[in-house]
């Protein structure tokens, strides 16, 4: 018979059950950071040592092209994911647009989040799916709209993302709009302005919102 030693030491080097090999590990709890208006999260060509998740506040992500124009390809907002690459760098770079809170997850962590937190792993899949239907219909928008087609479609969709009511409290600059979707800024307030004139939207005075008075006729630009 086996010392009690002896038995503790066996057990120690024996294999764990087959019920206990199968159950999934408890997910590390992931680390939040908070950025400053305009601060760098990361950069495009750095490692992608993590993804993240917005839990408030807004960020974009863009590309700075040979001429030295900045094409915005993405903006992210509380409660959906942005960072996670199919490689090992960054392809954009990253900007909080204001004060921003993040759910840091490592990377390398992807490979088995199937098996170790199965509920993040479908958060991502479904944010990653919901980021390509964007891109896909952000690709349409650059190369077949009207300037105002533009503006309508990103209003409308950001609408649909951000709020449940008739009003946008804009997180981004007319810029960063103008960025976003291939315009000069004044080409962006042209637009706008056009929208509000006949009676699409109207545009407070002394705040950074848009309301949107008319969702039909919207509807009918982007479409």
């Amino acid at each position: 018979m086996l010392s009690t030693l002896d038995a503790r030491t066996a057990a120690s080097i024996l294999p764990l059950p087959l019920h206990k090999r199968h159950e999934p590990l408890r997910p590390a709890v992931a680390p939040r950071r908070a950025y400053a208006k305009d601060e760098e999260i990361f950069l495009e060509g750095d490692e992608a040592e993590f993804f993240y998740k917005v839990v408030s506040g807004a960020v974009r992500t863009y590309k700075l092209l040979s001429d030295g124009r900045r094409q915005i390809d993405a903006f992210h907002f509380a409660g959906e994911i942005f960072g996670a690459e199919s490689g090992g760098e960054h392809r954009f770079t990253a900007e909080a647009i204001g004060e921003v809170t993040l759910v840091c997850h490592r990377s390398r962590s992807i490979g088995t989040m199937a098996f170790d937190n199965p509920m993040l792993a479908r958060e991502v899949l479904a944010s990653t799916m919901e980021a390509l239907a964007r891109a896909q219909e952000h690709m349409l928008l650059l190369g077949r709209k009207s300037a105002v087609e533009k503006v309508a479609s990103f209003l409308l969709g950001l609408s649909e993302r951000t709020t449940s009511g008739g009003v946008i409290d804009l997180p981004m600059a007319r810029i960063d709009i103008a960025d976003h979707l291939g315009l000069t800024i004044e080409t962006v307030s042209r637009s706008l302005t056009q929208l509000e004139r006949e009676g699409v939207i109207s545009l407070p005075a002394h705040r950074r919102g848009i309301v949107l008075k008319d969702r039909a006729a919207l509807r009918r630009l982007r479409a």
